[in-house]
C-alpha cells in the first residue's frame, strides 16, 4: 500500500480508501455481516486505514461501527462520516445527529467529519446561520471530530465558492476520466491543492461504468495497450539477464522486477478499473481514492494496482491511449459537451454544463443516475422554488453558442433536455420533496 500525507493534519493516509456505502447485500436489502467482515478484515491487512461512510447510508455506519470493535480494530483506521445537513433545522439538530453517529459507529470521536452532498453557497450560509462553525470548533477542542469537510455535488463555479468560504480541513469531489470536468471537475482539484486542502476523490469509477460499462472499442484499445507494456517489459527482462551473463526464462520475467518499477499491474493485463484508478492516482492533486469495494475480489485487484499508486505513474503512451478511450467514450454521449465552462456564465442562469452533463448520464447510466444529476445541478431544490438552473430560462440569445468550441447547438440541446428530462410527473414530484425539506 502507498501513503500520502494530509497536510493539514500530518497523517499518512492510504491512497486507497474504503467506500463503505457499497457493502455486499443478500436477500431483503440487508447487508450480509459476514462478506463485509471479510471485507474490513482483508482491507486493514492490506494496509486501508480510510473508511468512508454516512449518516443515510442504509445499515452503513451500525456495520462499520459494531465490525470494527469486534475486531478491535477502530484504532487502525480514520472514520470519515457525514452530517445530513438538510435535516439541520435548528442548532440542537447537530448534536442530535452527531450523537446518534457516534453511537451507531461504537467510538467517541470521527476523524473526518462531513457535510454530506453540499451543492451550492446558499446552503453552507444556512448552516452557519444555524451556528456550525462554533459547534465544530467545540468538537475539536473536546477531541470529537479531527478533521472538518464537505462532499461536494454541485456546478464547478459552487465549489470555489466554497473553498473560499471556510477554512476547510479537506473536501470530497467526484472525479474521474469519464467526466473530468464534470461538477469540482479538474479546475476545482488544483484550487483545492493550490490552497493547501486535501481531496478525497469519490466515484473514480463513475459508478462502475469505466469497470465494466465501457464500449467495446473502448476495452480493445486498453487490451492493445497492456500487450504493447508486456511486450516492451518481456525485453527489458531478456535485456537485464543478458547483462547478467544469462538468457531470461518465462519465469524470470514474471518474477523478477529487478531494474524494472515495482508495478504488480505489469505482472498481468491492467483490467479497465485499474486503468481508471490509475489515471486519478497519477495525479500528486489527489490524497486518496475511495472505492466502493462489495467483494475480496474487487479488494484485491484494487489492493494490487494501489501497491504502486504514484504520481507521475502512467507513461506518455498510456495517457496516450486513456485519451484515445475518453473519445470513444464520449461519443456515446447525446451532446458533445466537454464541461469547459466556457458558455458561462449564463446571463439567464442556466447551468449549460450541468444541463448536458444530467442528460448525458440519463442516456448512458439510466433515469435515476441522470435525473439525480439534473436536480443538482439545476437547483430544483433550492429554496424559493422555481427551476433556478434549467433550461426553462433559456432564452435562446445564443450568446453561450458563439463561444463553445465544440460549436454545439446549444439553444435547440436545452429543448430537447427539457423535453427529456422534465417528463409530466417531475415538477409535482420536485415540489413535493421541496415542500418537504422546508
Amino acid at each position: 500500500m502507498q501513503y500520502r500525507k494530509d497536510l493539514k493534519s500530518g497523517n499518512e493516509l492510504s491512497v486507497l480508501g474504503l467506500g463503505c456505502m457499497r457493502f455486499p447485500r443478500g436477500l431483503g436489502g440487508r447487508i450480509d455481516k459476514e462478506k463485509t467482515e471479510q471485507i474490513i478484515r482483508e482491507a486493514i491487512e492490506g494496509g486501508i486505514n480510510y473508511f468512508d461512510t454516512a449518516y443515510v447510508y442504509p445499515g452503513s455506519e451500525v456495520i462499520t461501527g459494531e465490525i470494527l470493535h469486534k475486531l478491535r480494530l477502530r484504532d487502525k483506521v480514520y472514520i470519515a462520516s457525514k452530517l445530513p445537513h438538510v435535516a439541520c433545522k435548528k442548532p440542537e439538530d447537530f448534536d442530535r445527529l452527531f450523537s446518534e453517529q457516534l453511537k451507531r459507529l461504537k467510538t467517541d470521536h470521527i476523524d473526518y467529519y462531513l457535510v454530506h452532498n453540499i451543492g451550492e453557497i446558499n446552503s453552507w450560509e444556512r448552516l452557519r446561520q444555524l451556528g456550525i462553525e462554533q459547534w465544530v470548533a467545540n468538537k475539536k477542542a473536546q477531541g470529537q471530530i479531527g478533521q472538518f469537510g464537505f462532499s461536494f455535488h454541485g456546478a464547478r463555479d459552487g465549489f470555489m465558492e466554497l473553498l473560499e468560504s471556510y477554512g476547510w480541513d479537506f473536501c470530497q469531489i467526484q472525479y474521474n476520466y469519464g467526466d473530468e470536468n464534470y461538477q469540482a471537475g479538474r479546475a476545482g482539484l488544483e484550487r483545492a491543492y493550490e490552497k493547501g486542502i486535501p481531496v478525497i476523490v469519490m466515484e473514480p469509477l463513475l459508478g462502475g461504468k469505466l469497470a465494466t460499462g465501457l464500449p467495446k472499442k473502448a476495452v480493445q484499445l486498453f487490451e492493445k495497450a497492456n500487450k504493447a507494456r508486456s511486450n516492451t517489459e518481456g525485453k527489458a527482462h531478456a535485456q537485464a539477464g543478458k547483462a547478467q551473463g544469462k538468457e531470461a526464462t518465462p519465469a524470470d520475467r514474471v518474477h523478477s522486477n529487478e531494474g524494472l518499477p515495482a508495478d504488480k499491474t505489469s505482472q498481468k493485463e491492467a483490467t479497465p478499473a485499474a486503468w481508471g484508478l490509475r489515471w486519478v492516482w497519477d495525479q500528486p492533486e489527489v490524497t486518496l481514492l475511495l472505492s466502493g469495494m462489495s467483494s475480496l475480489e474487487q479488494l484485491r485487484e484494487n489492493l494490487d494496482t494501489a501497491a504502486t499508486a504514484k504520481p507521475g505513474m502512467l507513461s506518455k503512451n498510456e495517457h496516450a491511449t486513456i485519451a484515445q478511450v475518453i473519445e470513444i467514450f464520449r461519443a456515446a454521449d447525446k451532446v458533445p459537451c466537454t464541461g469547459c465552462h466556457y458558455c458561462m456564465p449564463c446571463a439567464q442562469g442556466v447551468n449549460i454544463p450541468g444541463c448536458f452533463a444530467s442528460y448525458n448520464a440519463r442516456h448512458v447510466n439510466g433515469l435515476v443516475a441522470g435525473m439525480s444529476s439534473y436536480v443538482m445541478s439545476t437547483a430544483a431544490l433550492r429554496s424559493g422554488g422555481g427551476n433556478n438552473s434549467g433550461p426553462s430560462n433559456c432564452t435562446q440569445c445564443g450568446v453561450c453558442e458563439k463561444a463553445c468550441p465544440q460549436h454545439i447547438e446549444i439553444s435547440r440541446e436545452l429543448t430537447a433536455v427539457k423535453k427529456k428530462m422534465e417528463p409530466f410527473w417531475y415538477k409535482p414530484v420536485v415540489a413535493l420533496v421541496r415542500k418537504f425539506m422546508s
